[in-house]
């Protein structure tokens, strides 16, 4: 059968973010038609929906106000992730630049419950750490009230019933988390969740009586459960837990008392919704029916009795979903189009799981092509996620559905260091270990091997972010099973990634791969960079120039000292950060990519 260019799949729409409006009955959400995201809003499941903003910039969030028919919506520039807030007035279709900070950024903290005022973090004071401000709706700029100066990673999690307090949390790393309470007026912070060693506190959300928050956390396990635990004491108490799997979040619903929380079962999301009949108790309701595969996203109607979430799966786009929180009846209210492409023709992965060098079974996503006749002759996309304590998860992805019309099959490891699956396994490949997670796509790339349909001669990495830094060591490496790499955005050189990383960011990046002090000589020794002479196939760099995660000299070291002994190619975009956002330069990229991978594979 014909198949579509890759043009046409990344006109693919994806209709995300979702917000109730005040009223009950309008939604907004963010879809990229444009070719970035902007905010759009519908009334009902199915009807017409009306674009609002019309940026050439992506909008990050949209959240509407509890009270008042008016959003905040956030957007940077360029990729730079200096996110800026707006207000945007739907009656007369104004904005108001809130913040008006380009240099600064802003990370959105929630209304009030009167809409009258919303707090966020922001870095304006001092680029490597973040304090708490309040701001009235009607204010901008420096008329924001600095409530608390932080000495980290600071975030906001939302206003206590009667808006006198905020939660606020601050990471150390991926997996170890504080959370604390902070008195507005006062600027007092109570600590929460004191502990020793890594643990995680996440997703915190206050309880109806503002007397107690609701979390997921391993602080008993190896897995995250739904604990509370009260303001005044610090006690905690176990609400509910999974033996085997991770509660990844909870959202309530003050004042209907209504909770839903979800379950990360091997990548799938599994949603229970319920009401808090006393504060560890959750009488259950109907599971709602949602499609198979991964949710996210809550946002509770005015009411309590809906809740509208995101819904994303491998084999249609992610759309937009209410549910009525009693019986669990479920209504899509976003349709993205598809570019004309049948949706029958997006293709399923199936689960499955390889043997690794120290006998662990390491989970991935494998998908063959509908045309796929199992003679050893199909071509595989090894697809390393980035993070690196991330999990590729069963979501749709326009890329790899055009690879797979195109007679590619693709392979998406969650090897070692990945988050869902415990706390025990997302440290396993914590610094001085972190090859460890290298040898584990090896691994992956043998069991392929062993595969009827693949061709070994014919296998190619793929990663984004630290996945591009996957790409390259598994390069050097275990160079002789590469017929290709594309490294996207990646990290060459951890000493050179950590000096040049953004200020905010290093601290927690240094927890996770070692420090600049105490590790130089081990990040320079598992850095590809300085490997780079054993790399025997074709490479493509790509990379944004406006990138403040991973700076783009790193695509620049690599793109050079690889093109001494093998085919290199480079593609740098100038309004691009890190990863590419909009439509012609994500065009422009993967008709790259794909015209790279022809040529070489």
């Amino acid at each position: 059968m014909p198949t579509h260019d890759i043009e046409r799949y990344l006109n693919v729409r994806s209709a995300y973010g979702v917000s109730f409006g005040p009223d009950g009955e309008r939604l907004s959400f963010l879809m990229d038609t444009t070719g970035v995201p902007q905010v759009w809003t519908v009334d009902g499941p199915g009807a017409w929906p009306e674009q609002r903003t019309f940026y050439d910039e992506r909008v990050t969030f949209a959240s509407w106000s509890p009270k008042n028919p008016e959003l905040v919506f956030g957007m940077d520039e360029g990729g730079n992730e200096r996110q800026q807030l707006l207000r945007y007035d739907p009656v007369t279709g104004g904005v108001t630049d809130l913040t008006g900070m380009p240099d600064a950024k802003h990370r959105w903290g929630g209304w009030s419950h009167d809409g009258e005022r919303f707090a966020f973090t922001s870095n304006r004071r001092d680029e490597a750490v973040f304090d708490v401000y309040v701001q009235g709706r009607g204010e901008t700029g420096e008329a924001a009230e600095l409530v608390r100066e932080g000495d980290g990673w600071l975030t906001v999690g939302g206003w206590s019933p009667d808006d006198s307090k905020l939660i606020v949390s601050e990471a150390y790393s991926n997996f170890d988390q504080d959370v604390s309470v902070l008195d507005v007026e006062t600027g007092e912070l109570t600590h929460l969740t004191p502990h020793e060693g890594t643990v995680r506190f996440q997703s915190a959300s206050w309880g109806p009586d503002g007397e107690s928050v609701y979390l997921v956390s391993d602080r008993d396990g190896d897995t995250m459960d739904l604990w509370r635990v009260r303001v005044d004491s610090g006690e905690f108490s176990l609400v509910t837990a999974d033996e085997e799997w991770e509660i990844e979040g909870v959202a309530v619903d003050q004042e209907s008392r209504r909770v839903v929380y979800s379950t990360n079962v091997d990548g799938y999301t599994e949603l229970a919704v319920g009401e808090l009949t006393d504060p560890d108790r959750i009488d259950e309701y109907a599971v709602p029916d949602l499609p198979r595969g991964v949710a996210g996203g809550v946002s509770f109607s005015p009411d309590g009795g809906r809740f509208a979430v995101t819904l994303t799966r491998s084999s249609d786009t992610t759309n937009v979903y209410v549910v009525d929180a009693k019986r669990g009846e479920t209504e899509q209210w976003t349709r993205a189009a598809t570019a004309g492409i049948p949706r029958d023709t997006f293709v399923e992965p199936e689960l499955v799981h390889f043997p690794t060098f120290d006998g662990r079974e390491i989970p991935a996503f494998f998908s063959l092509p509908a045309a796929d006749h199992g003679d050893g002759e199909t071509p595989v996309i090894v697809d390393i996620h980035g993070g690196p304590e991330s999990q590729r998860r069963p979501s749709f992805n326009a890329v790899k559905q055009y690879f797979l019309a195109n007679g590619y099959a693709v392979f998406e490891p969650n090897v070692r260091g990945s988050a869902g699956y415990g706390k025990a396994y997302g440290h396993l490949d914590d610094v001085e270990k972190r090859m460890d997670s290298v040898a584990d796509i090896e691994a992956g790339v043998e069991w392929l091997h062993d595969h009827p349909a693949v061709d070994p001669d014919r296998i190619v990495a793929m990663g984004g972010s630290y996945g591009g830094f996957m790409v390259l060591a598994a390069m050097t490496e275990y160079p002789d099973l590469w017929a290709a790499g594309v490294d996207i955005v990646g990290i060459a050189n951890f000493v050179t990634f950590l000096e040049n990383t953004g200020e905010w960011r290093r601290e927690l990046r240094e927890a996770e791969y070692g420090s600049l002090a105490e590790d130089r000589e081990f990040l320079e020794s598992i850095s590809p960079i300085n490997n780079v002479e054993k790399i025997r196939a074709p490479l493509f760099v790509l990379h944004g120039e406006n990138d403040p995660r991973v700076p783009v000299g790193e695509a620049h070291q690599v793109v050079e000292k690889a093109g001494e002994h093998v085919p290199v190619r480079e593609l740098i975009f100038a309004d691009e950060g890190h990863g590419f956002t909009k439509r012609e330069n994500r065009i422009e990229a993967y008709e790259a990519i794909a015209e790279f991978l022809d040529e070489h594979v």
